[in-house]
């Protein structure tokens, strides 16, 4: 799948979005950082809509055994988890092309911007899914979670048991290796957890067995909050992982780009088996 039109991501750090010689600006260059300005522009309108917790269902009311029952829903919930200092109005066009798509059941999660822990976070998640499979009568989900919301997703899986719950988790330029972007933003214990070589990053690491759950994880050749873009990359021997090159988009647009959005639905309506897994590492989406 190709788009021609791609998009750069725009940057914190100046020195990182722009090239040191001005020969080195290309139009598309500079229409693609024009194209993620317009993203996160529209983003900053949308966010105060998704500052508060979306409202739930409530659970079914108990019926009569002889009550008739709908068949239950053939394809689990979905699980939409933010990144750093963002809330789930990152996630308006996603839900929307999820939810036209089939996915009847969408949830987001929103996690205070002031968690210091990427376990607490994963903890909070963990309650999260186990209330949406008791008021659902599912018993998984899927999970998508975009930057940090995928590592807090995948600690879950990896450390808390969530792998019994969760059938595919797609991160969307999450540093499962670590990044090295920002330095100066090493005040905040979460962003220390998020730096190569942390405690939290050893422990995901480790061993994991049996793990039930694949993981998909989009990685952007232009995410330029990943240092290297590769960190965004999954590479665990015991974990189910295809890793999903997306070339031309930038980390803002990854929950954004229509061409990321349809290779999530399929990634979401794949059974995969390890064989496949394997033959679909580094599909090209955009």
């Amino acid at each position: 799948m190709t788009v021609t039109k791609a998009v750069l991501p725009l940057l914190p750090l100046c020195q990182r979005l722009l090239p040191s010689r001005p020969a080195g600006l290309s139009m598309a260059l500079l229409k693609a950082t024009a194209l993620e300005i317009a993203i996160l522009a529209g983003h900053l309108l949308l966010y105060p809509s998704g500052i508060q917790q979306e409202r739930r269902a409530p659970l079914p009311a108990p019926g009569s055994p002889d009550t008739p029952r709908l068949p239950a829903e053939a394809k689990p919930p979905v699980v939409l988890l933010h990144g750093f200092i963002d809330n789930r109005s990152v996630f308006v066009l996603l839900r929307r092309s999820l939810a036209q798509h089939g996915r009847q059941h969408l949830e987001s999660l929103n996690y205070s911007p002031l968690t210091c822990d990427i376990r607490t976070a994963a903890e909070l998640l963990g309650r999260h899914v186990e209330e949406i499979c008791a008021r659902t009568g599912s018993s998984r989900v899927d999970v998508v979670g975009h930057s940090l919301g995928g590592l807090i997703a995948r600690y879950y899986v990896q450390r808390l048991g969530g792998d019994l719950r969760v059938r595919t988790l797609v991160t969307l330029g999450t540093p499962h290796s670590g990044t090295r972007v920002a330095p100066l933003a090493n005040a905040h214990p979460i962003v220390r957890q998020m730096r190569p070589g942390s405690a939290l990053l050893e422990e995901l690491a480790r061993p994991a067995p049996g793990c039930r759950t694949h993981f998909v994880s989009f990685w952007s050749d232009l995410d330029h909050l990943m240092d290297p873009v590769e960190t965004a990359c999954i590479d665990h021997p015991d974990l189910l992982a295809q890793n999903v090159r997306v070339s031309g988009v930038g980390h803002l647009a990854l929950p954004v780009h229509p061409a990321v959005a349809v290779g999530i639905r399929q990634a979401l309506d794949t059974e995969w088996t390890e064989a496949e897994t394997a033959r679909a590492d580094g599909l090209t989406v955009a």
